[in-house]
C-alpha cells in the first residue's frame, strides 16, 4: 500500500505537474480544486500527507488549514504559497503547517520537504534519544551536543533552542513558535543573537551555515537526519496492525 497525498490546488496545470512527479515515486494521489471538495476527500479518504495551495476559489487556504488541524491534527501539511508571499507563509506556518514551498518549485525540493514531512509524522510520538545530522549529534537523554565527536558545551538557554529544533527537524520554525517554545523574549533580535551563538558552536563555517539554516523573513530551519522513509512504509506504520 503507498501513502496518499491529497493535493489541493485549483491550477489543472500545477495539479497535473504533481500528479505525474508524485505517482512516479510510489505515492497514490488524490485531487481537490477548491476548499469545499478537499473537506469532503478528508472526511470520507485514507489520507497520509496534504499539498495545499493557498489561494484557492471558494475559500481562504488558511481557513482551510486551521479546519484541517483542528480535524486531523496529526496530518501533515505541506503549502505552497507564491515567491513574495512571507506573510502568508508565516501565517501558515504558525496555524500549523508542516513546510512551504514556493511557487514556482522545482519537483526534486518538493519531493525532498515532501519525504521531510513524512519522516517527521513518523516520530511524534517520541524523542528519539540520538539525533545525527553531517557532523552534528545531540544525545536527547543525556544533554550532550557533539560536533565531529568532540562535545560542545552549550548554555542552558542554547540547548533549549536546539532541543527544540531537533524535535522539528527538516520543519520551518518561524520567530514566534521558537520563542514561545522556549518562552523568551518576543523580541527577534534576541532570537538571532541564539542562532548566531548556536552557529559559532555547531557549524564549520558559521558564515555559510549547513546545518541551521535561515528562511529568509521566516524563521530557520534545522536540516533533517538522513533516514527518510519511503511512500510504502509509511503507508504500513500509518495502517496499523491488521
Amino acid at each position: 500500500m503507498s501513502a496518499t497525498v491529497l493535493v489541493i490546488d485549483d491550477e489543472p496545470p500545477i495539479r497535473r505537474l504533481l500528479r505525474t512527479g508524485l505517482s512516479t515515486q510510489g505515492y497514490s494521489i488524490l485531487e481537490a480544486p477548491d476548499g469545499n471538495t478537499a473537506q469532503q476527500l478528508l472526511g470520507r479518504e485514507r489520507v497520509d500527507l496534504v499539498i495545499l495551495d493557498l489561494g484557492l476559489p471558494d475559500m481562504r487556504g488558511h481557513d482551510l488549514l486551521r479546519s484541517i488541524r483542528a480535524n486531523h491534527s496529526g496530518l501533515p501539511v505541506l503549502v505552497l504559497s507564491s515567491r513574495d508571499d512571507e506573510t502568508g507563509k508565516v501565517e501558515a506556518l504558525d496555524l500549523g503547517a508542516d513546510d512551504y514551498v514556493t511557487k514556482p518549485f522545482g519537483m526534486a525540493e518538493l519531493l525532498a520537504r515532501l519525504r521531510t514531512a513524512l519522516r517527521h509524522q513518523l516520530a511524534v510520538q517520541g524523542e528519539r534519544p540520538i539525533f545525527r545530522v553531517d557532523t552534528l549529534s545531540v544525545d536527547l537523554v543525556r544533554r550532550i551536543v557533539k560536533v565531529d565527536e568532540t562535545e560542545v558545551k552549550l548554555t542552558p538557554r542554547e540547548y533549549d533552542f536546539l532541543r527544540v529544533m531537533v524535535l522539528h527537524a527538516g520543519k520551518v520554525l518561524t520567530h514566534a513558535q521558537l520563542m514561545n517554545a522556549v518562552s523568551t523574549s518576543s523580541d527577534p533580535q534576541y532570537l538571532r543573537v541564539y542562532m548566531r551563538q548556536l552557529r559559532q558552536k555547531l557549524e564549520l563555517d558559521p558564515e555559510r551555515p549547513r546545518i541551521l539554516l535561515t528562511e529568509t523573513g521566516v524563521g530557520y530551519r534545522l536540516k533533517a537526519a538522513d533516514d527518510e522513509p519511503n511512500p510504502k512504509t509509511l503507508a504500513a506504520n500509518n495502517a496499523g496492525p491488521t
